[in-house]
């Protein structure tokens, strides 16, 4: 909280302020709180806005997270069960302080939700303070390999996968703002904001940044994204209308334009199938001894939960700008989530069945299996009556004593 003040009071000291007091400022840090915790508000007039950046999670995930490793290390917890309970103790009060923020935060122009401002607290530091809370007990390493072999190879892969894509997303978002840098500055230079001014819109481009990412992973998936209504950004091409004078918007030219040089085309879709087959390598090698039609069922696995997470990516990484003309921007999460588990699903499958069969048979558990498989034993005409039916005849009866029990005919009575 005494951080986003500061930068609360850094931008009401440095903007004109007239008829705005100190207590309104301190009632935006604690809106920029609830930011940070990707709560979003309404403008009285103007409707929902909730395209939030996620950089700045990062700010109370990383306090949440020390806080986690310490009630776990004051408290002297040595099981990882009981480490849900410290993240339990740390979430709870959390939860109940971003719900009496948002109620002391309100005004008459702008409100945040309460359910949802105590349903995204409880859950950050629930996730911030358990991870902290998980480290503090052992080493990543280690917690790993407390999962049972095959899920902890669906982790490996699905971790793989994610790790390709996004280094694939940076560098797209990246080269894409290089291309249009200097529309970029042109358009900081038209707003003219000051010295202070400048360095708080780079704070918030800054924290735009993972939103960047997750779009540009939209992109390289097919469906792309959205900036507004009948708006599209994707590969095969792009259709924007005018667009909001915010400098990182200058690598979206608006209008009817190809989305990048058809050369590059192949090569940015080829992505999510290489971050599948990055997946599936992977999960061969973090697994055990898998069968032959094993790995291709944990290939799609590891797809279906990479698809499940990017949805989520793609649903909290966009949001809307008021009820107008802006009330889609970001991308479809249910078109990412379909359409990226089956791109990974599908190449991590083809990728685990390839590498394990030949790991199989380099290994001669093939030839193994080949010659464990039961040979059929041709029955003697003997033992076949007129009917055609086998007998089945015990040649040592006669040899045992007799108990004075009957004792059950047929195969299972045979030694």
């Amino acid at each position: 909280m005494a951080a986003l003040a500061l930068l609360a009071l850094i931008g009401w000291i440095a903007a004109p302020h007239e008829g705005v007091g100190l207590t309104a400022a301190l009632r935006i840090a604690a809106a920029l709180w609830l930011v940070a915790e990707h709560v979003g508000f309404t403008f009285r007039g103007a409707g929902r806005i909730g395209l939030l950046p996620l950089g700045l999670v990062l700010l109370p995930g990383a306090l949440l997270w020390r806080a986690g490793r310490w009630v776990v290390r004051v408290a002297q917890v040595r099981r990882l069960r009981h480490a849900g309970y410290a993240a339990l103790a740390v979430a709870v009060p959390y939860a109940l302080l971003s719900g009496a923020l948002a109620v002391a935060s309100r005004s008459r122009l702008e409100s945040s939700s309460l359910p949802q401002s105590l349903a995204w607290g409880l859950l950050l530091a629930l996730a911030a303070a358990g991870l902290g809370g998980a480290r503090a007990i052992a080493p990543w390493a280690h917690l790993v390999r407390l999962l049972p072999p095959r899920p902890r190879s669906v982790v490996v892969g699905v971790a793989g996968a994610l790790a390709t894509l996004a280094a694939a997303g940076a560098l797209i978002a990246g080269v894409s703002m290089v291309m249009h840098l200097h529309e970029a500055a042109t358009l900081q230079r038209d707003l003219a904001p000051g010295l202070i001014g400048t360095a708080l819109l780079c704070v918030l481009e800054l924290g735009y940044l993972p939103n960047a990412v997750i779009w540009a992973i939209a992109f390289a998936l097919g469906p792309g994204f959205a900036f507004g209504s009948g708006t599209v950004v994707a590969p095969t091409g792009s259709a924007l209308a005018q667009l909001p004078a915010f400098p990182m918007l200058a690598a979206l030219p608006p209008g009817l334009h190809p989305a990048m040089p058809g050369w590059i085309g192949p090569t940015v879709l080829a992505v999510p199938y290489l971050a599948g087959l990055l997946g599936g390598v992977l999960l061969v090698r973090a697994a055990p001894a898998l069968a032959l039609d094993a790995a291709p069922l944990l290939g799609l696995l590891c797809g279906v939960a990479s698809g499940a997470l990017l949805g989520l990516l793609a649903a909290i990484s966009g949001g809307p700008l008021g009820d107008g003309r802006l009330a889609a921007v970001g991308p479809s999460a249910w078109q990412v989530g379909v359409v990226s588990a089956l791109e990974i699903g599908v190449s991590a499958a083809v990728t685990a069945g390839l590498v394990n069969y030949r790991a199989l048979r380099k290994s001669g558990a093939l030839a193994r299996n080949r010659s464990r498989t039961p040979v059929p034993v041709p029955v003697p005409a003997a033992a076949r009556g007129a009917d055609g039916h086998i007998r089945y005849v015990d040649p040592w009866a006669g040899d045992r004593p007799s108990s004075g029990r009957r004792t059950s005919a047929g195969p299972s009575a045979l030694p």
